[in-house]
């Protein structure tokens, strides 16, 4: 139905006459035929001519002689990963409104890079390939062009030149050379005055040979394992989460309270292995500073300052009574010490054993049953529940609600006041934060008023509120622990120390002081952070450029020897092993690759053999840094050329951190992607590669959207779309013809609970502008939101009452006219377009939609019986056009326009419109409602009076009194005092 009319002539005769030659269609109606041979045949244009497509200053996607509008926009949804059970109308919620977003700037003159590629390793391909045999290659690539299928159906506005996948091999390449970065390099917490930041391995050898006078005596081996300590990329022996259901290590994310895998719900081991880890701690101080120069969600914001958990404190020493070991703790309350009653370790920490070899052979004699755990020795105890904890991971040992602990039979000193409290080992406290150790006060921490209530110990109270008491029995004793904030009780000793009566700061810094002026502790800034486990045992990902000589020493690959490709191996499952058995193993399927893993190299000394790693890297790697490449993704020589990058999300004014200008994702990632992606893009500012230091300037988490779900009388769920209500009550008809009564649940949407709607279906049914003008008026973006298919029908009819305002569906002609607008007309558009502008501007597209709905109702209402001004219609069709772009499209060329409308200037408004000439003010008498009067909107004290006074019913209740005084409010309303 496109008409081919020329320029922008409105209403001629030669136009009318082509716009009729152009319309083959029988018939003119919006149907859903309709808007999918419209929608088809717009996005087959836009694919053709390029319309999304946006220049570079340089390289390939560049257009020579082209001047680059100021503004740009870069706009990023979060990575999908292509999964095998296509997408449900939930998916596309995000992509429509960045594609919304992505349109309305590019018609206020944005060059706008807006695309989507996929995160394309991953488990499930794995899974699938370990059951099936096939290629996880071949599954991922299907999945790839099924979702490609579906949301091409929705009319993206993406760069399609642009889109990548992580399992490309041109894109897998630099993600190998972004690792190789950041292993050759360590991190120098002095430069950058003081902030740190990562340098070239180069400048640390060159560091090192310049301090340390026996540089030149150590041979090449001896440097090398000093050189590896700074890296921020090494081998670590640790307790890693092994899966074997999944084949694969676990990172603590990844692992759920219970034990078990986050994706698969599986059984998680604790096993000690060797694996890469990233020197992501390095960078906590800066990870959390740097916090303030971006836009994102404060809740966001708070949850990566928790999980990098800086806490300013001490570190004390209590001395064992046994030993005379020291057995340091890090604690933020050093204001607290003189309540501590008892001291827990984690059950690896290196000192237990020695402890437990120094207690007295009767240590356990008399001790309560409970410290024991029904053991003779402290010995017993111990090697007993080291056992019942192994296979708990670090989450589920955090959040055990049952506290337990042994007793090691010995005690420690406290430094403060020289009490001698006793030592356990409690699985509570991990080795991966502070120093493995605490003083447990039980009066101010919960977990510890927890355990101490467990073990029947001491509760001493020494912080009290500053007005009122805290709980506490009749015995004085607290009944829970009082952890606000207060002043230091019970805190005094003969050495000079006393706190008594003092805040927490001023008592914590006073505690410091005498701690270090007594060589008992000094002042220390703590992190909950770990460094990033590196390392998975799986086939399908990215391969290490690392290579292994004979005597086990790393050697990192050149490179130009990248890519690292992936082998073809027989099967896909790891090698298995025996995870009870302490000397056995898990191998990743690479292993089996032989004749890849043994391979002939010349690094710079001859040819020699080497082994390759056969471990590959998490399914973070590359979507920790996917955004640099969206901007240069055929460029061969660099990650992304620096011209380039610095033109989308270089530093500008008011934003010094650069970065994408909106970002838009699920909240889930907010401590994974997230603080990994920021990690990396920081590594490479260090290095010179990219100019901005943070990669994401604007955060936007959307919601979700939810559905009903039902379950039969066994709590089976059952396909929501083959239950019927009846009298409020839900039914469902078996395979055998059975009817039963199911129950309704309210959930996200999805393949478990058997509720996901196929956009297919909408498209089908209503077509692919009706889907997106429906989910961007459910409800605020960033709220979750029920999804009702009898209610699309609404959008449906919303996008037809707008297309008879421009299309006579009777003959197929334009119905519009050059008739010129009423003063109401322009209010009511000017009105429109200056709220549409805000909407889309602040990502509100759902109050956006209810505005042009009013004003399609007020356009409808108001020329019912004639054709609608063109000056009133072709403002609306720009306005639909981000969120209804192909029916916007169409009805911009049957009005006669070239071009298109994605790049039309966006229209704008003009402020006397926007105010009323007339205003209806609420008249009282004696603070009672008597009338109502129409005024001019800038009338005068003296008029609003007279008018008042004048208001028939107002007169009426004032007769034969006198008025004291009138009171106007502006703009409010007006109250008569008579007496």
């Amino acid at each position: 139905m496109t008409n081919p009319g020329s320029g922008n002539s409105h209403g001629n005769p030669e136009q009318q006459a082509a716009s009729e030659q152009s319309i083959q269609a029988t018939s003119f109606r919006y149907t859903p035929q309709l808007a999918a041979e419209i929608e088809q045949r717009w996005q087959k244009r836009w694919k053709e001519e390029g319309t999304f497509n946006a220049p570079n200053p340089t390289g390939d996607l560049s257009e020579p002689g082209l001047q680059l509008p100021a503004e740009r926009m870069f706009i990023q949804d979060m990575f999908p990963y292509p999964s095998g059970v296509g997408l449900h109308v939930g998916h596309p919620l995000g992509y429509i409104a960045t594609d919304v977003f992505a349109r309305f700037h590019r018609m206020k003159g944005a060059n706008v890079l807006h695309t989507l590629g996929y995160d394309a390793f991953g488990l499930p391909a794995e899974q699938y390939a370990v059951q099936t045999g096939t290629h996880p290659r071949t599954t991922t690539m299907a999945n790839i062009d099924n979702m490609e299928r579906q949301l091409g159906r929705l009319g993206l506005g993406h760069d399609k030149r642009r889109s990548v996948a992580t399992t490309d091999t041109d894109f897998y390449r630099w993600t190998q050379w972004i690792f190789l970065q950041i292993y050759n390099s360590w991190f120098d917490p002095e430069a950058d005055e003081g902030r740190g930041k990562a340098r070239p391995i180069a400048e640390l050898e060159d560091k090192l040979a310049a301090e340390r006078e026996d540089w030149a005596e150590l041979s090449a081996a001896e440097r090398q394992e000093i050189i590896d300590e700074y890296r921020l990329v090494y081998r670590s022996n640790s307790m890693v989460n092994w899966c074997p259901g999944l084949g694969t290590v676990l990172a603590n994310e990844e692992v759920t309270a219970d034990g078990r895998s986050e994706r698969g719900n599986f059984p998680v081991f604790r096993k000690n292995l060797q694996q890469w880890m990233m020197r992501i701690t390095a960078y906590s101080d800066r990870l959390i500073d740097d916090l303030e120069y971006l836009d994102w969600p404060e809740k966001v914001k708070s949850m990566q300052r928790n999980w990098i958990g800086r806490s300013r404190g001490a570190e004390v020493n209590f001395t064992s009574d046994a030993t005379g070991d020291q057995i340091t703790v890090f604690t933020t309350r050093p204001d607290t010490l003189f309540g501590a009653t008892y001291m827990v370790l984690a059950p690896e920490h290196e000192l237990v054993d020695s402890l437990v070899a120094a207690a007295a052979e009767d240590a356990y004699a008399g001790v309560d049953e409970h410290w024991t755990n029904g053991k003779a020795t402290p010995a017993e105890a111990v090697e007993a529940y080291r056992a019942a904890i192994a296979a708990k991971s670090d989450l589920e040992r955090q959040e055990n609600k049952e506290k337990t602990g042994v007793y090691l039979g010995v005690t420690a000193t406290n430094p403060v006041n020289g009490a001698q409290v006793p030592v356990f080992i409690a699985d509570y406290v991990l080795m991966g934060y502070g120093t493995g150790a605490i003083m447990a006060v039980p009066a101010h921490d919960e977990r510890d008023f927890e355990f101490a209530t467990e073990f029947g110990l001491d509760i001493k109270q020494v912080v009290a509120p500053a007005e009122g008491e805290a709980a506490a029995d009749e015995s004085g004793q607290l009944t829970e622990a009082f952890t606000d904030g207060g002043v230091a009780v019970n805190s005094a000793n003969a050495e000079g120390l006393d706190i008594n009566g003092l805040g927490i700061d001023e008592a914590k810094a006073r505690t410091i002081e005498w701690l270090e002026g007594h060589g008992a502790g000094q002042g220390k800034i703590q992190y909950k952070l770990r460094d990033w486990l590196f390392a998975r045992q799986r086939y399908w990902g990215e391969p290490f450029p690392i290579v292994y000589d004979e005597d086990g020493v790393a050697h990192a690959l050149p490179e130009e020897m990248l890519p690292i490709e992936l082998p073809e191996v027989e099967d896909y499952k790891p090698v298995s092993f025996d995870p009870d058995d302490k000397d056995s193993a898990p191998q990743p399927p690479l292993a089996k690759a032989s004749e890849w893993v043994n391979v002939e190299l010349d690094l710079g000394d001859g040819p020699k053999m080497y082994r390759r790693d056969t471990n590959v890297m998490p399914q973070w790697a590359g979507s920790s840094w996917y955004q640099l490449r969206y901007i240069d993704p055929t460029n061969d020589d660099a990650l992304v050329d620096i011209e380039n990058e610095r033109y989308w999300v270089g530093p500008r004014e008011g934003r010094p951190s650069g970065g994408v200008d909106l970002y838009v994702g699920g909240v889930e990632h907010a401590v994974l992607h997230l603080l990994y992606s920021r990690f990396w893009h920081k590594v490479l500012f260090d290095l010179g590669h990219v100019s901005s230091f943070e990669p994401y300037h604007r955060l936007f988490n959307q919601g979700y959207i939810q559905a009903y779900a039902y379950t039969d009388s066994r709590g089976v769920y059952i396909p929501a779309e083959e239950v019927v209500e009846r009298d409020g009550a839900f039914f469902w008809t078996d395979g055998e013809g059975q009817e039963q009564e199911v129950f309704q649940e309210y959930g996200k949407m999805g393949k478990s609970l058997k509720n996901a709607v196929s956009p297919d279906d909408i498209c089908d049914n209503f077509g692919a502008d009706t889907l997106r003008v429906y989910e961007m008026a459910m409800g605020p973006l960033d709220t979750s939101r029920p999804w009702a298919t009898k209610d699309v029908v609404g959008a449906q009819r919303f996008l037809q009452r707008a297309w008879r305002l421009v299309v006579d569906e009777a003959t197929g002609h334009y119905a519009v006219t050059n008739a010129q607008l009423t003063d109401d007309d322009q209010r009511a558009l000017h009105r429109t377009i200056a709220g549409v502008h805000e909407d889309y501007a602040e990502l509100r597209d759902n109050t956006a939609v209810a505005k042009l709905i009013e004003y399609v109702n007020y356009l409808t209402k108001a020329y019912s019986n004639e054709g609608t001004p063109r000056a009133a219609v072709e403002p609306l069709v720009m306005m639909l056009a981000p969120v209804a772009p192909h029916i916007a499209e169409e009805m911009w060329a049957i009005l006669g326009n070239d071009g298109g409308v994605a790049y039309q200037s966006f229209p704008t408004w003009e402020e006397r419109w926007l105010k009323d000439d007339t205003i209806e003010l609420p008249v009282q008498v004696m603070g009672k409602l008597r009338g109502r009067i129409t005024v001019a909107a800038d009338a005068s004290r003296e008029d609003i009076e007279s008018a008042a006074l004048a208001e028939p019913n107002v007169a009426s209740h004032i007769e034969g009194k006198t008025v004291a005084k009138i009171i106007v409010v502006p703009g409010k309303m007006v109250n008569v005092v008579a007496k």
